[in-house]
């Protein structure tokens, strides 16, 4: 075989090969394409994860959040090279794209301006030419819209561009409105976390005309008969209120408030007599899990109020404590009269009960605290006792306890 026909063969190969290459490439890339979607499909994902990032450090409010890092994916999305947050005060963040640090910290004097024009108009203005003797800064538009929080203006954005069209303007108008709609979210959150400490201080109240009456009524009638048990009842109710009006917090842990259920039970035996039982089953490991405050205490009071009192032979009642993962499990079980389903609904949906207000509360704390799945379950019907079920993460590091 000659020489050239060797040659043409190798060139043939190499061709052939290129040609294969080629074509796996030119697959993929239309395979890529098609698991991308389509341009829209595209732009769509990309407008979503940025206002997702944003959303993040802005549930906080402007006051608490994060703005400086909101603005980065905000600015991104408006495609600006400056991109400037403003409340009352002044400027609370600027960002801008790489290589413009040197005109933002320019810009900073001028957005604190152009929002104070904003704020006293109350609508989105276009600004143009923006003071060209500054070095840096001739040939650049703004346009800034205003953030609303009811009727005031709570903070102005302002978007930096070389030439601001009417795509930008409109943009910036909808970035605006999104983040009026996250701060009012952040309020929202607030008065969530307002409401629950308000319920903290409804279940205070709660104890104080029902129980303390009975608690002395009941220490009354032994300091005759049994002076020595008299002074250990007021020492379990000077424990019992202590711990039911500190004020150290609004959490504590499993120990310290199955402490608090045995004074208060300790209590209600001297009324009761051998009408009430108890039987506890605590897991040990369980004892240091961080809860909220007076959410175990409230739910025991209704098992004796509501569930053994009616009962003329009394009852018993259960509370255990175990280890279930991640979480810990604690029941409160009574075999006394029970409570109609239906009413109970309504009790745990908010329906006014001045009788139930600790069960509704301490649910409506644990949804607030730890998302919807960790309300209260509660098994009951009339004349088959009751039995309630919280379930509470065992890791909770941004909850502490009070000393």
């Amino acid at each position: 075989m000659t020489e050239s026909v060797l040659l043409a063969l190798a060139v043939g190969v190499l061709v052939g090969v290129a040609i294969a290459v080629l074509g796996v490439v030119a697959w993929r890339v239309v395979r890529l394409s098609r698991e991308m979607g389509t341009a829209a499909e595209r732009a769509t994902y990309s407008t979503l994860h940025l206002a997702s990032q944003a959303a993040t450090h802005l549930r906080g409010g402007l006051d608490t959040g994060d703005p400086q890092r909101a603005l980065r994916p905000l600015r991104a999305l408006l495609d600006c090279r400056v991109l400037a947050l403003a409340d009352e005060h002044g400027v609370l963040a600027l960002d801008a794209a790489s290589g413009d640090q040197r005109l933002a910290g320019e810009l900073k004097a001028i957005a604190e301006s152009l929002a104070e024009e904003v704020r006293r108009g109350d609508k989105p203005q276009v600004f143009r030419g923006i003071d060209p003797s500054r070095r840096g800064v001739a040939n650049t538009d703004a346009v800034a819209a205003p953030i609303l929080a009811g009727d005031r203006v709570a903070g102005v954005i302002i978007a930096f561009s070389p030439a601001v069209r009417p795509g930008l303007v409109r943009a910036t108008g909808e970035v605006a409105e999104w983040v009026s709609a996250q701060l009012e979210l952040a309020e929202l959150d607030a008065s969530r976390a307002a409401l629950a400490e308000a319920e903290v201080k409804a279940l205070r109240s709660q104890i104080s005309p029902h129980f303390i009456y009975n608690a002395l009524t009941a220490i009354a009638s032994t300091i005759t008969t049994n002076p020595p048990r008299a002074r250990d009842l007021v020492l379990e109710f000077a424990d019992f209120t202590r711990y039911s009006f500190r004020r150290q917090g609004d959490f504590t842990t499993l120990a310290d408030e199955l402490k608090s259920v045995d004074s208060y039970l300790q209590l209600e035996r001297a009324r009761f007599g051998d009408r009430l039982t108890l039987t506890l089953q605590v897991a040990p490991e369980v004892l240091p899990t961080v809860i909220p405050f007076l959410s175990v205490q409230p739910l025991v009071e209704n098992a004796v109020r509501h569930g053994l009192e009616p009962k003329a032979a009394g009852g018993r009642i259960t509370i255990r404590a175990s280890d279930a993962g991640a979480f810990a499990l604690i029941e409160i079980e009574d075999d006394g009269v029970g409570i109609d389903p239906e009413l109970l609904r309504g009790i745990l949906a908010g329906r006014p009960s001045v009788d139930h207000v600790g069960v509704r509360n301490v649910d409506a704390r644990l949804r607030q605290l730890y998302g919807d799945e960790h309300g209260l379950t509660v098994e009951t019907n009339l004349d088959a006792g009751t039995l309630v079920r919280m379930r509470v993460p065992k890791s909770q590091p941004d909850n502490a306890v009070g000393d």
